[in-house]
């Protein structure tokens, strides 16, 4: 990395990988010279909310396949101070459900984008979609009759 290239730093999830994480991630090659993705260790994700679907490993693999990033990492922490003063970076990028969160890097002298998702895809809501539409299907499975069943009457239904 060159001097006066401008360092981008994006992290996230990334569990169940759908369009506006590879918007957000687009959007983060386009503030600076040099991409950095950290993607959250399953450890860390379970510190802080349910553990994701997608083994930690798949979702690495999934980022690095991606042609934006320059480089791919773990991200251990939530507390970005010591990445940003080891990797000098000048741009953190994250999604607006974490809005305020890292107002404190700028103390650093990082500039913090908050990118929008707006109502559109998230991994919570895509879980939740699965989730309902597998328990409707349960739901029908689960209350049919069953020809084997002969009732306790002798009598067939």
């Amino acid at each position: 990395m060159g001097k006066n290239q401008i360092i981008v730093y994006t992290s996230g999830t990334f569990d169940m990988f759908h369009s506006n994480h590879l918007k957000m991630i687009n959007y983060a090659k386009g503030l600076g010279d040099v991409l950095i993705v950290g993607v959250s260790t399953d450890e860390l994700v379970s510190s802080y909310k349910a553990p994701p679907i997608v083994p930690f490993e798949e979702r690495l693999a999934i980022v690095e396949g991606l042609k934006n990033p320059d480089i791919v990492i773990p991200q251990r922490s939530l507390d970005h101070k010591e990445i940003v003063k080891k990797l000098h970076i000048d741009i953190f990028v994250v999604g607006d459900d974490w809005t305020g969160k890292y107002d404190y890097l700028e103390e650093y002298g990082v500039k913090v984008f908050y990118f929008p998702y707006g109502a559109g895809t998230s991994s919570t809501a895509l879980k939740k979609k699965i989730y309902d539409s597998y328990a409707e299907i349960k739901k029908r499975i689960d209350n049919h009759a069953n020809p084997d069943i002969v009732p306790s009457n002798g009598q067939t239904k």
